[in-house]
Formats: C-alpha cells, structure tokens, sequence
C-alpha cells in the first residue's frame, strides 16, 4: 500500500507519477527571492488539473519542515483535483534546516519523523508516504547533514517509508548510498535524487548497482543540463539493464517554473519529453515502466509503524 494525503491506496492505484515535485514551498528565508515562494493555492490547482489532463494520476510532494509545508493544503488539492499525493516527513539540507534543529542529532532527526509518521504531519490527520527530500551540499555531506541523512536511515529502517534525497548539482550520490549502506536501510527503499545533473555516468552506476533508485526529477530545467543530454544517459542506462531504477519529474520550486507565468508546468514531462524519448527509440512498454511500474515498486511502503 501507499499512504496518500487522503488516505492509502494500492501501488496499482497510482497511475503515471511525478517522484519529485513542490506544490506550496517558501525557500525565500535563505534564497531571498519571491520566485521561491508557491502560495498561489488557484494556481497549484490549476497546474494540477493541467498535469491529470496530460495523463497524470500522482504526484510526491516532498516539501518538508523548514521548506514551507502545509500538508493541509496537499488534502484540499488532492480532494480538489483527483490527483492523489504523496507527503513528506523529513527536513532538507543546510542551510536551510529550521533554526530549533541546527543542533540535533541523528536520534532527534529520527525522533521526529517517526512522530510524523506514527500521529500525522504538524498535528493534521495527513500522513506522510515517504521520507524527504533529505539532502546534502555541493560536493559535501555537512556534519548536521549527515545527522540528517542518518536520522532519515533509520526512520526509515523503523517505518518502512521509502527515503528520497536531494544531492546538488548530483553531487554524493554514491556517499549518501553509502551511507545508508552502513546503517542497514534496505536499498530498495532509497531513491538518490537529481542523478540527472550528475555528469559522471559511472557514478551513477554505481549508484544504481547498489540497488537504489535514481531521480531524473529535474526535467526540463535546461539550464542546469539539455534534455538531449538526459536522452543520451538514458540510452547509457537502459542499455545497462537499469531502466528499471529510474524515476522521472520536474522539482518545480518557482513561481517562474508554472504555466501561469511562462513555465513548463508539471506535465512537461509528459507532454515535451515523452515524445522525445519516442523519437529516440524508447517504446511505450519503455514509457510505461518509468512513469507507473517503477514508482509503483519504489513508493510502496512494506512497514508501517504502530
């Protein structure tokens, strides 16, 4: 089963999936910029509505404490919109972690997401369906982070949630799996994210043959990376016999990135880069296991804790 804001469903429930998105988020404390703040709650509907038309069914919204969450508000979309959604527990890197845990440890990390997990998000009855997106620095994992990460382990070990993780620019990858590897969290619960701006294709390897997933979860954003680059590491993977592990979205965050004011929207990837994979070779039955079956296998929950 999957816990969704509304309530669990079955992995044959899910449908085409967005592994890593932000409906509402406030990066602006840090960032200082009001492009980093989503609070248009007509605009997520409409983005939302949108992303179902394009052949959506759900979304991960991996939004978490410090990063303006409202998991009420992920109810009333869902409820809205027929999109089901997918809720995170967890905190997001340095320095972006909410003042009161600069100084904790692994254990309160943990302590903390177990709470949510076990008696809903922030005092809600919404339940979050995944750990993240818990992160690390630009080609380093933080001493707080590392806390973090380890927290976000053995939350995970405890619970059962898949553990999703941010990596800057898709650097640590391979850190942070091992990692995870030392504390015993089982690597088919682990989805290492933004492996799409990864440029080094054995890291990513090696990454993936550990039996984690990978995020391709910055679609779209040519500015960091050309899509074209991501069909070429794609062809890479799949003819590896890892097309299996791969996991697709956008991680829109700006106001600049929706629709309504000039951006790609949630559904690009179903409307822009599908059909460029189609013009590359991939088959549907190809399509077909990266937008249902691979998030169906990563976001289904084994444990549930009591």
């Amino acid at each position: 089963m999957i816990q969704t804001v509304t309530g669990k469903i079955s992995s044959s429930e899910l449908g085409v999936c967005s592994a890593h998105e932000h409906l509402c988020i406030d990066l602006s404390r840090i960032k200082k910029d009001p492009d980093t703040i989503l609070d248009d709650v007509g605009g997520m509907e409409e983005e939302l509505r949108r992303f179902k038309r394009a052949g959506g069914r759900s979304m991960v919204e991996v939004t978490n404490d410090g990063m303006g969450r409202d998991a009420s508000l992920l109810k009333k979309l869902s409820e809205t919109t027929g999109v089901h959604i997918i809720a995170s527990t967890g905190f997001y890197k340095d320095p972006f972690l909410p003042e009161q845990s600069a100084s904790w440890n692994r254990d309160d990390f943990a302590r903390r997401m177990l709470d949510e997990i076990r008696n809903g998000i922030e005092g809600t009855e919404v339940y979050p369906g995944i750990i993240g997106e818990v992160g690390s620095s630009h080609h380093e994992i933080k001493p707080i982070e590392k806390e973090l990460l380890m927290g976000a382990g053995i939350a995970g070990i405890e619970s059962g949630l898949p553990v999703t993780t941010h990596t800057t620019l898709g650097t640590m990858g391979v850190e942070q799996v091992e990692l995870f590897l030392k504390l015993g969290l089982a690597m088919d619960q682990l989805i290492i994210g933004h492996q799409d701006l990864n440029t080094d294709d054995e890291r990513i390897l090696a990454v993936l043959e550990s039996g984690a997933y990978v995020g391709f979860d910055t679609i779209g954003k040519n500015n960091y990376r050309k899509d074209t680059e991501r069909i070429r590491l794609f062809e890479f993977l799949f003819e590896r016999g890892f097309g299996s592990r791969i996991l697709l979205s956008t991680d829109l965050t700006r106001k600049s990135h929706w629709h309504k004011y000039g951006g790609i929207g949630y559904d690009y990837v179903l409307h822009s880069f599908v059909p460029l994979l189609k013009e590359n070779g991939f088959s549907d039955r190809d399509i077909h296991m990266l937008l249902v079956e691979n998030p169906a296998r990563a976001f289904c929950q084994k444990v549930i804790t009591s």
